[in-house]
């Protein structure tokens, strides 16, 4: 397992795992590395912790890019009948780990 960072979130991913994360501009079927904050079997003590990051990368696979859910925002004012409603789909990228 390990814990890798892009778009400035972090994920817990193991391998064959399939994440959605941020848009990244990379094609469908390109193989990217992402950076390593830890990584280890969190089972047992053998764990490397990264200052800030780990030398070693973990391999992923671009499986496709989508949109995401869409995300409502309201706002609203008491008192003044002041009401507003707002919504966007993210644009995601699912992701499949290869290799750690």
């Amino acid at each position: 397992m390990a814990v890798v960072k892009t778009g400035g979130k972090q994920y817990l991913v193991k391998e064959n795992d399939d994440i959605y994360v941020d848009r990244l501009p990379h094609a469908v079927g390109d193989e990217i590395n992402l950076d390593t904050l830890l990584s280890g079997n969190f089972d047992d003590t053998d764990i490397e912790v990264g200052t800030p990051s780990l030398l070693t990368q973990v391999k992923a696979q671009v499986m496709e890019n989508v949109k995401g859910k869409k995300i409502h925002i309201v706002r609203f004012k008491a008192k003044v009948r002041h009401r507003k409603r707002q919504g966007f789909r993210p644009y995601l990228t699912k992701l499949k780990i290869i290799q750690i």
